[in-house]
């Protein structure tokens, strides 16, 4: 008689891809835009910030050089788009696994607010771009101060 050693995590691997494949495939969203990672779609995930005068836009990409990517700012949207690149292999280390996601992505990101496109500022640190998008004069909130006189 052969023993047969449960492997639970295998099985809950298992069922969360193929929950991933029904949800991928179910989902409209983002289809043909962004990179396939194991049957399933991947875009950067963003972080969006506003202040009185700006948007402050981040967005994660570890892994990916700035060279590789390319940034366009309208006045209501930001579009992103790059590759990720795979290491070569070679004769003698070969990719036996590999969770890391390889190929072209898009994404765009619609904004609340106009923007200034000719006024963003860039920064690329630690896989992480920061955009810093200044909000249209008349989006700005204003604050008149009002004089009371009394009769």
């Amino acid at each position: 008689m052969t023993l047969i050693r449960w492997q639970p995590w295998q099985e809950v691997d298992s069922l969360r891809h193929q929950l991933d494949q029904l949800f991928d495939e179910l989902s409209p969203a983002n289809h043909g835009t962004s990179l396939r990672k194991n049957g399933v779609n991947w875009t950067p995930a963003i972080e969006l910030k506003s202040t009185e005068t700006e948007l402050v836009l981040r967005i994660e990409l570890p892994g990916i050089e700035a060279k590789d990517m390319d940034v366009q700012v309208s006045r209501e949207a930001v579009s992103i788009s790059g590759k990720y690149k795979a290491e070569n292999q070679t004769e003698t280390q070969k990719v036996v696994f590999s969770e890391f996601h390889y190929g072209g992505f898009k994404r765009v990101i619609s904004l609340p607010n106009a923007v200034q496109n000719e006024q963003v500022k860039a920064e690329f640190k630690d896989g992480i771009l920061t955009l810093t998008l200044p909000k249209v004069e008349a989006d700005r909130p204003k604050v008149v101060k009002v004089n009371l006189e009394q009769a």
